[in-house]
């Protein structure tokens, strides 16, 4: 099996593939739509991060593909509507690099509130300018978190530790770490002196923040945005920057983002007290490479047991993998009479099922069968040609 790896993935997921006996072809950086076609022909599992589009046109190019793993948190470039009508499962890793995002934030926050990158660029252009004005201790100040969720909720205990009053607002309902209490988003704006959002890429958060959410924020409070791009108004937020409603922001996601190297342009460049970073947030070694060791060992699993726990396309599917098991999957539409379609296949050729397991996952159905003998080509076609199936496999394969 071929593994195509884009946007230097962690040499963590290359060895694991490696040793499990997979071919890996490993690039440097994303590839666009028409070279990505192109790559994609003979390839059973792509890995990208979050510069590649795997659109619609892509999966149609890749027939013999199984599954699609984001080496990171948001799958918004997959076109998972398309991957579940293929069959193919998409995995990602929504916790491993939580803590280095959380780490930046709170290092940022100390730095807009010392003014420090605005005392570092005034000595870097010759000024000595030794100033209490406009610094402050983060002790005794009101975080504001929108978005309480793995990232929110460390960065709760991170600023609690360092004697910061903590408030958040998520649309779920989230247990509180340590002293930090849930309050509605209007009162978070108003009574905190940093808010930082960490939501996820959902629709329904594009243009969150805008204009009226930052003059409903306190004079001279600061703002971070670790989470998204499309949240947040820039024009907005560089207004408030300009006039002193806000006193600093720290901003590493943008609307849009070019590739590394390219030229990089935003409102927001050249103001006072703003860090700009690129995209950065979970970029550590450490969070690489724990990325790179969990979404492969979740596509190694995948292919071999079929265990489709974490995907977040497929239902959630799991059977106890028992080695030398002779195991077929079968992803189809959730309609009734599949199973016994399945069973009645296998009964007829003198095929006894020994364990099985079935999900179903709105308009899809997905089940787990050991068996005991192998699977041949016979059965395979036996199994493809049931109504309504979308994808077989034998484990493995």
């Amino acid at each position: 099996m071929k593994v195509l790896l884009l946007e230097n993935i962690s040499a963590v997921a290359v060895k694991q593939f490696r040793d499990a006996g997979y071919a890996v072809e490993s690039h440097k950086s994303a590839l666009d739509e028409c070279e990505l076609i192109e790559k994609v022909r003979g390839v059973s599992i792509l890995g990208v991060r979050s510069k590649t589009n795997v659109t619609r046109a892509v999966l149609d190019a890749a027939p013999i593909l199984i599954a699609v793993g984001a080496f990171c948190i948001g799958v918004d470039k997959i076109d998972r509507a398309a991957a579940s009508e293929r069959g193919v499962a998409v995995f990602n890793d929504p916790h491993s690099n939580s803590r280095s995002v959380a780490e930046l934030a709170m290092g940022e926050i100390i730095l807009l509130l010392r003014r420090i990158f605005f005392s570092s660029n005034q000595m870097h252009l010759g000024f000595w300018n030794k100033s209490a004005a406009g610094a402050h201790e983060v002790r005794g100040l009101t975080l504001g978190i929108v978005g309480y969720g793995k990232i929110g909720s460390q960065l709760s205990d991170l600023a609690e530790a360092m004697g910061m009053r903590v408030v958040f607002y998520d649309v779920s309902h989230v247990l509180a770490r340590g002293n930090a209490r849930p309050v509605g988003f209007r009162e978070l704006l108003e009574i905190s002196d940093v808010v930082t959002l960490h939501v996820d890429g959902k629709p329904q958060n594009q243009n969150l923040f805008g204009e009226e959410e930052f003059c409903a924020m306190k004079d001279g409070a600061c703002f971070l945005n670790l989470s998204r791009g499309f949240v947040v108004n820039h024009e907005a937020l560089a207004r408030h920057l300009k006039t002193g409603k806000l006193a600093g922001a720290a901003v590493d996601v943008f609307p849009k983002e070019p590739e590394s190297g390219a030229q990089f342009t935003s409102v927001l460049q050249g103001l006072p007290n703003v860090i700009l970073t690129p995209h950065i947030g979970g970029s550590t070694e450490e969070a690489q490479q724990n990325i790179g060791q969990f979404v492969s060992a979740r596509l190694i699993d995948y292919v071999r047991t079929g265990n489709s726990m974490l995907s977040v396309n497929l239902p959630h599917c799991h059977l106890e993998y028992e080695p030398g098991s002779h195991r077929l999957m079968h992803i189809h539409h959730n309609v009734p009479g599949i199973l016994r379609a399945i069973n009645d296949i296998l009964a007829d050729r003198g095929i006894n099922i020994e364990r099985q397991v079935l999900d179903t996952r709105g308009t899809l159905g997905y089940a787990i069968y050991d068996i005991n003998r192998p699977c041949d080509a016979e059965l395979m076609q036996l199994l493809r040609a049931v109504p309504h199936t979308i994808s077989v496999r034998a484990a493995g394969g």
